[in-house]
Formats: C-alpha cells, sequence, structure tokens
C-alpha cells in the first residue's frame, strides 16, 4: 500500500513539473510608442494688439530736391489693435504661410522745426497694414517665423504755432507703400488655438508732402510749405490665432 502510495505522488509531481514548464513566462515585447505631432497646417484668423512707434524725419524742401533743411525728426508712438487671416502649409518640419494683416493705429508725435522755431511739425498714423509670405521652422507645438513682404500707412501731418498750440496748415492725408520684415514665435496651446508674439520693421521710405495755409495766419489754400518726409515704424505685438485643420496627428 506504501509503494502505490509513493508511485502515486511521484507521478503526480512529474506531471506537475511538466505543466509548469509548458507555463513558463513569455518574452516580454514592448508596445509600439505613439508621440503627438502638432500640424500647423491651414488656414487661421486671430487678432492682434500691441505698441508701436513711427520714427519720422521732416525736411523742409522742394519737388525737385533743389534744396532740402532739416526740420528735426521725432517718434509718433501709440497702441495698436487688429486682426490678420492667413494660411500655412507644413512639411516635415518647415513651416511656409500667406497672411494680410489689418490695424487701426494711435501714433502721434511731433518736434519743433529747427529752421523755424515758431512752428511745431506733428504726425499721426491711425492705420496700417501688411501683406506678407512666411517661412518658420516647428518643434511640435512652438513655430519660429520670418515674415517678409508689403506694407502700407496712412498718415497725417499737421502744423502748428509753438506759442500756443493753433493749427496753422491744412492736414494732410498720405497713404504710403513701402517694405515689412518681422519675426514671430507663436506657440500652440490647443490643438487648433495659438498665441504668438511678433517684432515687424517697416521701410516707408519718403514722400513729398505740400501743405496750405488753413486761414489762421494766411489766406486758406495759399502756399505753407513743403516738407520730404522720411518714415520707419517699429511694432511689436501678441497674437492670438485660430486655425482649421492640421491639429494634432499621430506619430509612431
Amino acid at each position: 500500500m506504501k509503494t502505490l502510495l509513493l508511485g502515486t505522488v511521484g507521478a503526480l509531481a512529474m506531471v506537475t513539473s511538466a505543466s509548469a514548464a509548458d507555463m513558463a513566462p513569455r518574452p516580454y515585447t514592448k508596445a509600439p510608442t505613439i508621440s503627438a505631432m502638432y500640424d500647423w497646417s491651414g488656414f487661421y484668423i486671430g487678432a492682434n494688439g500691441g505698441w508701436g512707434s513711427s520714427h519720422k524725419c521732416w525736411d523742409f524742401s522742394n519737388a525737385a530736391g533743389a534744396f532740402n533743411v532739416s526740420e528735426g525728426c521725432h517718434d509718433a508712438t501709440g497702441g495698436t489693435a487688429g486682426g490678420q487671416v492667413g494660411y500655412r502649409f507644413q512639411s516635415s518640419s518647415i513651416v511656409f504661410g500667406l497672411e494680410a494683416q489689418g490695424n487701426w493705429a494711435n501714433f502721434r508725435g511731433s518736434n519743433q522745426s529747427i529752421p523755424f522755431p515758431a512752428v511745431v511739425n506733428a504726425t499721426q498714423v491711425d492705420a496700417f497694414g501688411m501683406f506678407t509670405g512666411q517661412i518658420g521652422y516647428s518643434w511640435s507645438n512652438t513655430l519660429l517665423y520670418l515674415k517678409g513682404g508689403a506694407a502700407l500707412t496712412s498718415d497725417r501731418y499737421r502744423g502748428y504755432l509753438t506759442a500756443n498750440g493753433a493749427q496753422i496748415s491744412d492736414t494732410v492725408n498720405d497713404t504710403r507703400w513701402g517694405g515689412v520684415i518681422g519675426l514671430g514665435l507663436e506657440y500652440g496651446f490647443a490643438p487648433n488655438w495659438s498665441a504668438a508674439i511678433e517684432y515687424d520693421h517697416m521701410f516707408m521710405q519718403d514722400r513729398f508732402i505740400t501743405f496750405t495755409n488753413n486761414g489762421t495766419l494766411a489766406p486758406a489754400g495759399t502756399a505753407y510749405a513743403s516738407d520730404r518726409i522720411h518714415q520707419d515704424v517699429d511694432l511689436i505685438t501678441v497674437r492670438v490665432n485660430y486655425r482649421w485643420g492640421g491639429a494634432v496627428v499621430a506619430k509612431y
């Protein structure tokens, strides 16, 4: 009886060992890793706001440029707000784009004329626009980009008496075209939303402006002065964009 019992236990032990060997842990294979890649492609629309400075230099002159006498320079500064619309296309980490931007502005400044100290020359920029191309490099949802293209400004010029601030010339409205270059850093904080900070410099060149009297010191409409006015503009704006398309795609 004892011999039969021992033989049965031994047989069971052999079967259990064989089953345990069959059930040994299999090698672990790691699942593929999936990472998110932010895609900047698509149409977007947004708003911007910030600060600007228009550097103006006035030269008392004539249309032919036969004489030029510097009347000095000033910075017309103030706030700005506006909007932009554009389209971007991403290829690997390179992003290309086109954009149109329009802004209201309130850049004001003036200086006392050097050769005519009784007169103050005053400038106001009340609007500007930009039509630019872009190229940038993205690190997922962070984009560093350069832009460049055409720019225009809407300017106003006046002459005042230094003594009492009375306006003595007509107000001349001028729209001028020039060029712009800019640099921006943009961050996608949601699948279709992004925020950016941008710096732009506008090269608006020279314009010949002719003023007439407004009737304060001389009959209205008679010749007052003529100036060749040089202008550059610097802008710093914060932007928020909403984009259609692109979003986040899976990358293995």
